[in-house]
């Protein structure tokens, strides 16, 4: 199966891109030593990550959740989120692995980073040198820290999955052959519906590819009615991943708690307005040296008259336009949402990324190049100085989780503000479901969480924690703040607690309150 996936491409071994090495090796030998390649540069470009448990606010969530619910809680109703099960079963697979948890789901994160480079390499095969096609890849590991994907956002899991459906959706084009298209689309299908419990935005990309499989199955002579019940097998393999699911928290009598938290809480969540139109004009920055390498391409017009080529480059657009517009009809557009992009955007930057490093070709291809891989690197690397520099490093969590720890003793912390990695660390009784800050100290999430976060807040202090954490900032220097749970949260404090400490995590200080 790998050989068949992995094989060499027809571009690959023109004399115009000779390889230079006298024998092939093994296809399995050359791809494992292609995947400890990437996987070397990545650890070492994220090595200032490692072992950091403040890397990211929704890292340190799912590792939470994945540790309580190791520990007996059921995701969606003892804890509250809104992201696939799956996701929450890898991290419940990473705290399961023997030693330091963090470590462990970030050297998975990197391991599946380097997976999806590989893909990407394959993939771009089919457009440019191998040189190029390597190129692809390298630039895959050093753009999703740019876009705060380094080590176990969702987009690092889910990306493998995507990339390689795509792959064998270009394998079955390339064969046009009827005879074995319905168990191709199956295996499709099978991965992009893992994609969607990791991630439901993978949809958009899902129905691209699988639209794709339709126009296959047209072309080969498929009937109509032939065609629709490949679609209906092929769109239940792709559900049935979500369904089981579904199908788990019914039999708990739970199926409306997972409905409204995996579908319909996005739905209700507010516009944060003038904040989320900034975050895409960075974004847009962020992605334009790909969007010019792909208009410098310099072998778009010969291309056209390679049939090979032409197909490869058509399907492969399509992917990245469907990725492109579900990032864009989301609306929020956080840094992380754009880690989806990266791929099929790589594939097509590979054309010119084989021109940087040849004379001969067109100045505006090769500069692109050079330029896209200057800017992944820089920008990979900036990102991740600054996730260290505004979360915190280990140093500061050890610190912070010995106050609390200390203070708690066998009462319960809560956290008005905060960061989820400090639930994990002091280990004590949390006295809410919702776990996740925002979720009650912003006015976006007040509607889209199933419950009232005013009262929700009032239950929570009416309980006497042993522990409060709040943000020293000023409420204007907050995002999108709640003002009436700030409010709550005031008075409360002022009438029956007392402050004992404060904690710095990176740019932030939080002071901690005990009952009086």
């Amino acid at each position: 199966m790998m050989i068949d996936i992995f094989g060499p491409s027809l571009i690959a071994s023109r004399p115009e891109y000779p390889v230079g090495a006298k024998s092939t090796p093994p296809a399995r030998i050359e791809y494992a030593r292609l995947f400890a390649e990437y996987f070397g540069f990545a650890l070492v470009f994220r090595l200032m990550l490692l072992g950091n448990p403040l890397v990211h606010v929704d890292e340190e969530f799912y590792l939470f959740m994945a540790d309580r619910w190791a520990h007996g809680a059921v995701p969606f109703i003892d804890i509250w989120d809104r992201k696939p099960l799956g996701l929450f079963a890898l991290y419940r697979l990473f705290v399961s692995l023997p030693g330091d948890p963090v470590l462990a789901y970030q050297v998975c994160g990197i391991a599946s980073t380097a997976a999806a480079a590989l893909v990407v390499r394959r993939l771009a095969l089919e457009l440019a040198s191998p040189r190029g096609a390597w190129l692809a890849g390298l630039v895959y590991l050093c753009a999703m820290p740019a876009f705060n994907c380094a080590l176990g956002q969702s987009p690092v899991f889910y990306n493998p999955l995507v990339a390689l459906a795509a792959l064998l959706l270009l394998r079955a084009w390339q064969r046009a052959d009827g005879t074995d298209l319905l168990r191709q689309g199956a295996v499709i299908m099978l991965l992009i519906g893992l994609a969607l419990q990791i991630k439901y935005a993978a949809v958009f990309e899902g129905l691209a590819i699988g639209i794709m499989l339709l126009a296959l199955g047209r072309r080969v002579g498929w009937p109509l009615p032939r065609l629709a019940g490949a679609a209906l097998v092929w769109c239940a393999i792709a559900l049935a991943p979500t369904v089981l699911v579904l199908g788990s928290y019914a039999a708990i009598d739970q199926a409306h708690a997972f409905v409204f938290a995996n579908f319909t809480s996005v739905l209700e969540r507010l516009p944060d307005g003038a904040p989320s139109w900034r975050r895409l004009l960075k974004l847009s920055a962020g992605l334009s040296p790909f969007v010019l390498c792909i208009a410098f391409d310099p072998l778009r017009r010969a291309g056209w008259n390679d049939q090979r080529r032409a197909l490869a480059y058509r399907l492969l657009s399509l992917w990245a336009g469907a990725a492109v517009l579900g990032f864009l009809l989301f609306g929020t557009w956080y840094d992380h949402y754009a880690g989806p992009l990266v791929a099929p955007l790589a594939v097509l930057s590979a054309p010119a990324l084989a021109a940087a490093a040849r004379a001969g070709q067109p100045w505006q291809a090769r500069w692109s190049g050079r330029f896209l891989i200057l800017a992944s690197a820089i920008g990979g690397i900036v990102v991740m100085a600054g996730a260290v520099q505004n979360h915190g490093t280990a140093q500061q969590f050890q610190r912070a989780t010995a106050v609390i720890r200390s203070a708690v003793n066998r009462g319960c912390y809560f956290q008005f503000d905060g960061v989820p990695a400090l639930y994990r660390g002091v280990g004590a009784c949390v006295p809410t479901r919702f776990a996740f800050p925002n979720h009650l100290n912003t006015w976006t999430e007040s509607p889209a969480i199933g419950a009232d976060p005013v009262a929700e807040v009032r239950r929570i202090m009416a309980t006497r924690p042993a522990v409060v954490q709040v943000s020293e900032s000023a409420p204007e220097d907050l995002y999108l703040p709640n003002h009436t749970t700030r409010t709550i949260m005031a008075q409360a404090l002022a009438q029956g607690y007392i402050r004992f400490a404060e904690i710095t995590l990176g740019q932030e200080r939080y002071a901690l309150y005990r009952p009086r």
